[in-house]
Order: C-alpha cells, then structure tokens, then sequence
C-alpha cells in the first residue's frame, strides 16, 4: 500500500492571506506549479489559491475595482480570491483512497498534514507521474508479441 508520503510534493510554497495575486502569479510562473496553500501567521492552512483562481480573479470586476480605488495599484489579496475552508490530508492516508477522493471532489490538490502541520502537497500531476512508472513497470514485464 503506498502512502500520500511518498508521493506528495514536501514543503510547498506558501504565501499569506494578505500577500498579492501578482506575488501568487509570480511564484507559480516561476516555479512551475498550479496550486499554493495560504497560511495563517501561526501556520495554519486558511486557504488554497490555484492557478485557475488567479486567471478567475484577473478577469473579475474585484481586480478593476481595486485598480479604480487608487492605493496600491493592482494589488489584490489572495483572502479575496483563496478557497476556504480547505480540506486537507493526513500524509499516513492509503493513496488509492485520496485519489478516489479528488476524483470525486473534483479537487486538483490537497495540503498534506502531520500532527495539524503543512509538510507537502498532492496534485494530480503527481497521481499522474505515480500513472506513468506503473505503465513503464507494466512494459518492462509484458511479453512482446511477435507477428
């Protein structure tokens, strides 16, 4: 049985509810990923931004309005457009259950858990690598049919 463990993204990127959309954009563009947990000061999980969020908001009359306001020019806090409350995992969890479990949800990612602590993320890109060594396992033990 394998764990979410051994399969998770340890230590992921967080930012706070208070950082910007254009600091959430510029760490995902960066560092090639879609999804970022928002923590509290006290490093509680409060939120999750994912890629798609950031392109929602950008489109959204809440960046338009910030922008009219004056103040800070284009700054919009991730509070405004995170996922709350957040369902997350424990990191013991058996990985065919949590992978039925975003299926259902229909959720790309969850926070990996230790003793009510952030230590990793699971998204589907990585249930998608776990897809993709099974299959090379599976080619390297079929037998090659010869016509």
């Amino acid at each position: 049985m394998l764990s979410v463990a051994e399969v998770m993204t340890a230590q992921p990127y967080t930012l706070r509810p208070d950082d910007s959309l254009t600091k959430a954009a510029s760490l995902m563009r960066e560092h090639h990923i879609r999804h970022i947990p928002i923590v509290s000061n006290d490093g509680n999980v409060i939120g999750m931004v994912s890629h798609r969020d950031l392109l929602a908001a950008s489109d959204s009359r809440l960046v338009h309005e910030d922008m009219l306001a004056g103040g800070k020019e284009n700054y919009v806090a991730l509070s405004a457009v995170m996922s709350s409350p957040v369902q997350t995992v424990n990191e013991d969890a058996e990985l065919r259950s949590v992978a039925g479990f975003l299926r259902k949800q229909r959720l790309g990612c969850l926070p990996v858990m230790r003793d009510d602590e952030l230590v990793g993320i699971i998204t589907d890109s990585d249930f998608l690598e776990v897809a993709i060594v099974l299959m090379e396992q599976l080619e390297m033990v079929e037998p090659e049919d010869d016509f």
